[in-house]
């Protein structure tokens, strides 16, 4: 590549989160005539990608593998066909992190929502009672991906009070530990001067349920009325999917945001780590346990139990880490033969000391 074509593809591409590293991973292409590019949109096997000739459609059909996992995706990095009609993807550049979640059909499949992304900006209502367990689910997959979670606590000014604003903030800080938490109103304009600083500079994803504000939220970080807005109920705060695809778009202020539907399902997706960081606070606790395999349920020594009776930890947060733990673990012995068969050792061996336990109780009056 000529420098005077490098230098307009960096003009081009940097507002997009081009550097040096991808254009480095882009240089065996460079070679083959192709061009780099980031995909903006995807829809039945066909692409938007943003290059330094402009905005392109291209198919993706040399692209499309059986693992879902490696689809073409929002965020991506890829290199075109210069020409050709129709024109086509030709290769994926490694992704640097992926947003993934399981699908809600039986095939136990994972789904990328989003590649190559720095933040992951849940969006929560706060015109509806606060579900802290998907929040906390959510958290898992952002922290799975490897992006820096970010909860913006939308429509704020439905709550004029500010003590009772402030200890909505709190519940969510405690179940979001080292994540910023961050109250905004579209309308108003508070904290949404935050949310730019947080995400400026890099890629960021919105998430959140249907109704949750994040195409409003959007038009705001974006400074105009790109995304369309629909009402939500006022029965339960739900609404319509306004978004149906997933769109890159670069903001004013730099960086660039991946808008999503809104999702019903948030289905972990070997997120072992994600979880891990979620309730970071009850593995540093259980460094403390007298086992060092203590499943905090009744075992002597116990310093996650023990933090439960003196306050110190909540019950909800340990019910919540234990369901995601076991929905984790579940998704990933689908597909890991080793580790369900330490599943079904472990029923077995809880099943032999529950029987050992009944026997006891019995003791000499048991029927022969």
């Amino acid at each position: 590549m000529s420098s005077s074509s490098a230098s307009s593809v960096s003009t081009a591409l940097t507002p997009y989160g081009w550097d040096e590293a991808w254009a480095e991973a882009f240089a065996p292409y460079e070679a083959e005539g192709l061009l780099p590019g980031r995909v903006v949109r995807v829809d039945r096997g066909q692409c938007d990608v943003v290059t330094a000739d402009g905005l392109l459609r291209a198919d993706t059909a040399f692209v499309t593998p059986h693992d879902p996992l490696r689809v073409v995706c929002t965020g991506d990095w890829v290199a075109v066909e210069p020409g050709g009609n129709p024109r086509y993807v030709r290769t994926c550049l490694p992704r640097r992190t992926a947003f993934v979640r399981s699908t809600s059909s039986q095939r136990s499949e994972g789904q990328i929502l989003a590649a190559n992304v720095d933040h992951a900006v849940i969006a929560v209502s706060l015109a509806v009672e606060l579900d802290l367990g998907r929040i906390e689910r959510f958290l898992a997959l952002a922290w799975e991906s490897g992006a820096q979670p970010v909860v913006v606590l939308t429509k704020a000014d439905l709550v004029p009070d500010a003590v009772t604003l402030s200890y909505l903030v709190q519940d969510v800080e405690t179940a979001a530990p080292g994540v910023p938490v961050v109250p905004v109103s579209s309308v108003e304009g508070g904290g949404l001067d935050v949310v730019a600083a947080l995400v400026g500079g890099g890629t960021s994803v919105l998430l959140g349920q249907s109704g949750a504000g994040k195409s409003t939220l959007a038009n705001a970080l974006l400074g105009e009325d790109v995304m369309v807005v629909q009402t939500t109920r006022d029965v339960d705060g739900k609404g319509r999917h306004t978004t149906t695809t997933r769109n890159l778009l670069a903001l004013p202020g730099g960086g660039v945001l991946i808008d999503t539907p809104g999702l019903r399902g948030v289905g972990l997706w070997d997120a072992e780590t994600g979880v891990s960081q979620v309730f970071s606070e009850i593995a540093e606790l259980a460094e403390r346990c007298r086992f060092h395999d203590c499943a905090h349920e009744a075992e002597p020594g116990c310093a996650v139990l023990a933090a439960i009776e003196t306050g110190e930890l909540a019950e909800r947060r340990l019910q919540s880490y234990r369901k995601l733990q076991r929905e984790n673990q579940r998704i990933v012995a689908k597909t890991d033969a080793r580790l369900r068969a330490e599943i079904r050792k472990d029923w077995k061996r809880k099943g032999a000391i529950g029987k050992a336990a009944m026997e006891a109780k019995r003791g000499p009056y048991r029927r022969s």
